[in-house]
């Protein structure tokens, strides 16, 4: 299992995503899921992924050597060479239904599920910044200024928290701190998510990434948030009043 958010905001795009992976109680890895198709000045995109590792994987290296099938002719487009960021999402989808045709019967022989997801965003040139959500079967959904996040993998602890804090005027690291928070809540409620966490942030219109950091273990910041919100959490609930169905004390 994993965690992944995206969130789409005024000032810009931001990214968070879990290292770990978990393929029962014994056998515990960390592998990056958050992959960057950058050139420089032109372009910046971000790939966030969740599902079955191998397949996410294979995904990745088709995207970054060329994704050969029949709906195209000459050399296998690249995600880095993609014209516009709709272009690129349904090249992504394209992906994983060629991996899936591929690994198909081995799959299947195996009894395994075939299920992964993608968050994908960023900006191409002088065309808007997007985000989007790419689902097991290539299609996808895209973010707006609505609902400006999007989260893949275990994401239900989480979402609560984006609901109330995050809108598409909140500011950049504001959301981030959010994002952060939303990502402390899935661990303490899900062993499968767990650190080290990778973050990037693009700001609106830059072609360039203003983070792209990892947050391993005892990591200050990270450390100083979680025990902050548990403080926050503690004290609001003894601010609340007590509900007044039972006798009186």
């Amino acid at each position: 299992m994993t965690y992944c958010v995206g969130v789409l905001v005024e000032d810009g795009l931001l990214m968070i995503a879990d290292t770990r992976t978990n393929a029962g109680l014994d056998n515990i890895s960390t592998y990056r899921k958050l992959h960057m198709f950058n050139v420089a000045d032109e372009r910046v995109m971000m790939l966030a992924s969740a599902g079955n590792l191998s397949m996410t994987q294979s995904v990745v290296s088709m995207l970054h050597e060329g994704v050969d099938d029949e709906e195209t002719e000459g050399p296998p487009p690249r995600l880095r060479d993609a014209p516009t960021m709709f272009k690129a999402a349904q090249l992504v989808g394209r992906a994983i239904r060629r991996v899936r045709e591929i690994e198909k019967a081995g799959f299947e022989a195996a009894n395994l599920r075939m299920e992964v997801s993608f968050l994908f965003g960023g900006q191409i040139g002088t065309e808007p910044m997007r985000l989007f959500m790419i689902y097991s079967a290539g299609n996808f959904i895209e973010c707006s200024r609505d609902a400006p996040f999007l989260q893949i993998g275990e994401h239900k602890y989480g979402k609560p928290i984006l609901d109330r804090a995050v809108t598409f005027e909140t500011d950049l690291y504001d959301a981030l701190k959010v994002g952060l928070v939303s990502m402390d809540s899935t661990m303490r409620s899900n062993l499968g998510v767990g650190l080290p966490i990778d973050i990037a942030v693009l700001r609106r219109d830059r072609l360039d990434l203003e983070v792209n950091y990892r947050i391993e273990a005892g990591e200050s910041y990270f450390h100083d948030l979680r025990e902050r919100w548990s403080a926050a959490l503690r004290a609001a609930h003894r601010a609340i009043p007590r509900p007044p169905y039972g006798p009186p004390r």
